[in-house]
């Protein structure tokens, strides 16, 4: 069974049309990205995976579970990290990756314990007791990401997460997280409108065109791959009125051709 499964949905919001018959896949350990502009209906999508929104039709389904009607099935199960960190300015950084672990009722002491090895892990040694006004934006995403990861979910959802940062800064944490998730075989659904993020994180990328749908599918990761050409076939996706011709075909890099077509991806 795919962990996240999107299959014929459609959503309105009153007389505007958000997201259009879309459908997708994301297999258990794999890293997908979502990816299109502002107004392409990507954040609707992620709002009905996370359970926020109802689709007017069609199915979601999340670890096997309808997100909207039974969340509770899903508590522990999902991590997220948002475009702002979110974190609580009276918690320290070890407090705040503590947080979800309270709410699940673990003991003070494995809480300790389990934010330590997470502030390790994500670089953040000798910055548990310090606050978030005292942290670097890198830092307080650091923060986020890892008290995402401290449940130990089996799916996290990634909403911009690196979209506020410097290029540079946003570079190195995408690539710690990417290996972090590889290295413990998260399933990772990833939304931006930033290709550099998509490129070089996802194992695959998904393309939307208002109304979300997709007309593009890359696999950044596979033999033969070229990130220049890759981005540039996502631009020229994301270019036009509708992303890409409805039926027809794009190569990809590596020399894949991809079937697109509203909704769906072959």
């Amino acid at each position: 069974m795919s962990e996240i499964l999107v299959e014929n949905v459609t959503h309105h919001f009153d007389a505007v049309l958000a997201v259009s018959d879309l459908s997708f896949r994301v297999e258990r350990g794999e890293i997908v990205a979502l990816v299109g502009r502002t107004g392409a209906g990507k954040s609707t999508a992620f709002n009905m995976i996370m359970g926020a929104l109802k689709p007017d039709q069609g199915v979601v389904r999340v670890a096997g579970h309808d997100p909207f009607a039974n969340s509770k099935a899903l508590r522990g199960l999902i991590g997220v990290s948002f475009q702002n960190d979110r974190l609580l300015p009276w918690l320290t950084a070890r407090g705040n990756i503590e947080f979800g672990l309270r709410i699940l009722g673990v003991p003070a002491a494995e809480r300790r314990k389990r934010a330590d090895s997470w502030l390790e892990q994500t670089k953040l040694d000798g910055a548990g007791d310090l606050y978030p006004h005292q942290l670097s934006g890198g830092m307080r995403q650091r923060v986020s990401l890892a008290r995402a990861l401290a449940i130990d979910p089996s799916i996290v959802l990634l909403d911009e997460s690196f979209s506020q940062l410097d290029h540079v800064t946003s570079k190195t944490l995408r690539e710690d997280f990417g290996a972090l998730a590889r290295r413990l075989g998260k399933t990772c659904l990833l939304i931006t409108h930033r290709i550099d993020d998509a490129v070089e994180m996802a194992d695959r990328i998904l393309v939307l065109a208002p109304p979300a749908h997709v007309v593009m599918e890359a696999r950044p990761r596979a033999a033969g791959a070229s990130p220049k050409s890759l981005q540039e076939s996502i631009e020229r996706a994301l270019g036009g009125e509708d992303g890409a011709a409805e039926g027809t075909e794009r190569t990809l890099a590596g020399g894949r051709p991809a079937l697109v077509a509203r909704g769906r991806v072959a």
